[in-house]
């Protein structure tokens, strides 16, 4: 077949809901790998968690890369090395953890090794019950970071207003440098305006010399939009929201529980 990119995000799309991939998505992923295309999980998450997920479940396939904080990194598993990453500023991330404590809303940001947050309460509780990067609480943040983070992230599990009403505020201090999004209804993603599902994309099709109409792409939230669009062809899950199913090329005739990629990773062969 001629030189094909998959990206995929993990949760809710290629995990099923108890975080597993299925014998037939896996067989057809083995098969669409062996036959040369490349496979990128493309996750919200940090890219230690991401490799969390593809040591628990045996995703070592030829050509694989990992897309970490929305498209804030891209590691080459091949290489054992990042390609790329974006940065948040840190004044930006002062700024958004100001914001956090006048709303009252948890919010935590990353080394590449740690979580760091000034609140070790229910919301990271919630949080780590998925994600195992061990953590740092400490109201010095800025003390903990080398460079500019690739992602915040904020948490309220139990009101939306108030969540609803930190995301207008801190997406307004820096328009030009900040997206600000949901990736589900508890989670909001701050990441530098550069980066993004999207953005991965483009920059790794850039990479691996591989036309953009041959890349395919999947997902099912908000955070999973750009890369739906800016791949050649973009796949919304059966269980996606219906802003991803609005924009996506194509939708799956089955969810994520029950192989719903797995007749387009087959077709991609």
């Amino acid at each position: 077949m001629s030189k094909k990119i998959f990206f995929f995000d993990l949760d809710g799309t290629l995990l099923n809901s108890q975080k597993k991939i299925s014998e037939k998505t896996m067989d057809a992923l083995k098969r669409f790998t062996d036959a040369g295309g490349y496979f990128a999980i493309s996750t919200g998450r940090a890219i230690d968690s991401a490799m969390d997920v593809q040591k628990e479940l045996g995703l070592y396939f030829k050509g694989t890369f990992l897309i970490g904080y929305n498209g804030g990194q891209i590691y080459d598993c091949a290489k054992n090395e990042l390609i790329y990453r974006a940065e948040i500023p840190f004044d930006l991330v002062k700024r958004c953890f100001e914001l956090a404590k006048e709303h009252d809303v948890h919010i935590h940001t990353y080394t590449d090794d740690h979580i760091i947050t000034p609140d070790n309460g229910e919301c990271m509780d919630y949080y780590r019950r998925v994600i195992k990067t061990p953590f740092i609480v400490t109201d010095d943040i800025l003390s903990e970071l080398k460079f500019g983070p690739s992602k915040c992230i904020a948490i309220e599990l139990h009101d939306h207003d108030k969540m609803e009403n930190f995301r207008k505020e801190v997406s307004e201090i820096a328009p030009d440098k900040l997206s600000v999004m949901y990736s589900n209804a508890f989670y909001l993603e701050i990441f530098p305006k550069e980066a993004g599902k999207g953005s991965a994309v483009v920059r790794l099709c850039d990479h691996l010399n591989i036309p953009i109409e041959n890349s395919l792409a999947a997902g099912d939230e908000q955070n999973d939009i750009s890369m739906i669009q800016a791949a050649g062809t973009g796949i919304a899950m059966l269980n996606a929201t219906d802003a991803v199913k609005k924009i996506a090329d194509v939708i799956t005739d089955a969810d994520n529980d029950h192989d719903g990629l797995a007749p387009f990773i087959e077709g991609a062969i």
